[in-house]
């Protein structure tokens, strides 16, 4: 079995520093390697596991995370950002000072995310959830009301199962995948028959 990922010691090592130097997006996310792509996705992510009702939030968020899958899927090492969000940062004082207060939780979250039952996240269900993860990002991007809780919640598991390599985030993130095709069918076909039912209307109203 693998070690765990130390995302707290991750974090230490990358905040390190001169409190008045500036740690760069591009940095954070090189510092992740590996792992930089799920950690990405996760973090703008984020925004849509809490129902907000901020109109086209999904859109908005999904669009970006396609444009990342995009160049995981062409081999980059870790996300090429453009220049003017790459360069962008927060001083170290700043991100040692919230590590210090998030410490307790990202040791929480260590202790719950974490490698076992491998072999959904290797080999050929490795290959399968990437798409599934691929395939709810899509669904999270599409504008159709009420179809982005589900989906964001699958994304959020399926960036925990391979980050960590942790198999039991893969199957919850398999439940909300297979949660997420029925709501958004269901969804599709109540927009369908919605559609079918004004144009019947409008074309009785023209007629009589």
């Amino acid at each position: 079995m693998k070690d765990n990922f130390g995302l707290l010691a991750t974090l230490d090592r990358l905040f390190a520093g001169d409190r008045n130097s500036v740690l760069s997006l591009k940095e954070f996310l090189e510092g992740f390697e590996g792992r930089s792509y799920a950690f990405a996705v996760l973090a703008i992510n984020v925004a849509n596991i809490i129902p907000s009702g901020i109109p086209w939030l999904s859109t908005i968020t999904g669009v970006p995370m396609l444009y990342i899958l995009a160049q995981y899927f062409a081999g980059h090492p870790v996300p090429s950002l453009p220049l003017t969000i790459g360069k962008r940062g927060l001083p170290r004082g700043k991100l040692q000072d919230f590590l210090g207060r998030a410490r307790r939780f990202i040791r929480w979250l260590e202790n719950t995310v974490h490698v076992r039952h491998e072999w959904w996240v290797t080999g050929l269900p490795r290959r399968v959830l990437l798409l599934a993860w691929t395939l709810n990002i899509l669904i999270l991007a599409l504008p159709i009301p009420f179809d982005n809780l589900f989906p964001a919640w699958a994304i959020l598991f399926f960036c925990f199962a391979l980050i960590e390599d942790d198999g039991v985030m893969a199957m919850l993130g398999w439940v909300m995948t297979a949660i997420t095709a029925c709501w958004t069918v269901f969804l599709l076909m109540v927009g369908h028959a919605a559609i079918s039912a004004a144009i019947s209307t409008l074309r009785t109203s023209m007629f009589d």
